[in-house]
């Protein structure tokens, strides 16, 4: 794992839960691992990642994904995924 992408996949399992992660480098960082990201014109954004799929709001203003939920969300998946970082 590149360390940029290292940086972003730890950030969403920072605590406290971090409120500022960058929607273009997490998607980066997802494709790298993979991952498809079909967005659309709803500001949604589908992701699927080994068959398994998760949708999350995309930013309206700004680059950063800030709902908390979205990110709580993102968290379990990828931890389904085997994508948690080591401790």
């Amino acid at each position: 794992m590149s360390h940029k992408h290292d940086v972003i996949i730890r950030k969403i399992f920072a605590h406290p839960m971090a409120a500022n992660i960058d929607w273009k480098k997490l998607a980066s960082a997802l494709e790298h691992f993979g991952a498809t990201i079909d967005t659309s014109n709803h500001g949604r954004a589908k992701i699927v990642l080994n068959g398994a799929e998760l949708a999350i709001s995309t930013p309206h203003h700004g680059h950063d994904i800030e709902s908390k939920d979205d990110i709580m969300s993102l968290r379990h998946f990828l931890e389904a995924q085997g994508m948690a970082p080591k401790a």
